[in-house]
C-alpha cells in the first residue's frame, strides 16, 4: 500500500459495503453492480493504493490525464479497466479509443462518427455508453431525452457502434430516483444492459433503480487536490 494514501483502503471498503447493502435492499445479487472509482485529478499513487486493495475499474474525465496516468499502470495491472466519463471532444476521439475500455460520454452524431472512424483506424472497440441529459438541463452535456431513442438507433443501426448502455447525471436539486427510473426504462426499450448512474451522493438510490455501474470518486479518494 503506498504510504501516502492509507485512507483509500478503508474508504474503498466502506463504499463496497454500502453497495452490497444497497443490493440486498433491492433484492439484487451483491456482485451485480460494478464500482467505477473516479480517480480524476488524483495522482497515480492514489490509483496504486486502490489497485493494492484489489480494485481494478477506474474513471477519468480527461483523455490526456488518463493516458499519462494509466499507460504505465497497465504494465503491472493488465486487468485494469478504464472508463472515460467526461465530455469528449471529437478531436480526442482517436486518443480515447486507444486508451479507454469504456467511453461513457457519447452524446452527439459528430462524436459518434468520429468514434466510428477512430475505431476503424485503431482496430479497437471500447464499449460505448450514450450519455443522456436526463433532466434536460441546458448547461449539461448529454443527448436530450426527446432525441435519445433516435440517437441510440443512429449509433447502433446506422453507424454500427458497440453501444452497450446508458449514462446520466441527474439534476442536483431533484430527487434522483425518478430520473434513474427514466433512464432504466429507456435502456430497457433498447435492450441495453449497462446503466451507469449514481455517484458519491446518490449511488444507493441508483442501485435501487437498477444501476449496473456507479461512479464514486470523492467518497473513495477524498476531495480533489488543489491546482498547483
Amino acid at each position: 500500500m503506498p504510504q501516502d494514501f492509507p485512507h483509500i483502503a478503508s474508504q474503498l471498503g466502506r463504499i463496497r459495503d454500502r453497495i452490497a447493502e444497497a443490493c440486498l435492499r433491492a433484492n439484487r445479487p451483491p456482485g451485480s453492480v460494478t464500482l467505477v472509482a473516479v480517480s480524476k485529478t488524483h495522482p497515480a499513487e492514489a490509483v496504486r493504493a486502490a489497485l493494492a486493495c484489489g480494485h481494478a475499474t477506474f474513471g477519468e474525465n480527461r483523455v490526456q490525464e488518463a493516458e499519462q496516468k494509466f499507460t504505465s499502470l497497465r504494465v503491472d495491472h493488465p486487468d485494469l479497466r478504464l472508463h472515460l466519463i467526461g465530455a469528449l471532444q471529437t478531436n480526442k476521439a482517436r486518443d480515447a479509443v486507444r486508451v479507454a475500455d469504456v467511453i461513457e460520454s457519447l452524446d452527439r452524431p459528430k462524436l459518434a462518427t468520429a468514434l466510428r472512424d477512430a475505431m476503424a483506424r485503431e482496430g479497437r472497440q471500447p464499449r460505448l455508453l450514450v450519455q443522456v441529459n436526463i433532466g434536460d438541463e441546458p448547461q449539461k452535456a448529454g443527448v436530450p431525452t426527446a432525441e435519445a431513442d433516435a440517437f441510440i438507433r443512429l449509433c447502433r443501426e446506422d453507424l454500427g457502434l458497440p453501444v452497450a448502455g446508458l449514462m446520466c447525471i441527474p439534476p442536483v436539486e431533484d430527487d434522483p430516483r425518478p430520473h434513474f427510473a427514466r433512464l432504466a426504462d429507456l435502456a430497457g426499450r433498447h435492450g441495453l444492459g449497462i446503466l451507469s448512474m449514481g455517484m458519491s451522493n446518490d449511488f444507493e438510490a441508483a442501485i435501487a433503480e437498477g444501476a449496473t455501474h456507479v461512479r464514486v470518486g470523492t467518497a473513495i479518494f477524498g476531495g480533489r487536490p488543489a491546482p498547483a
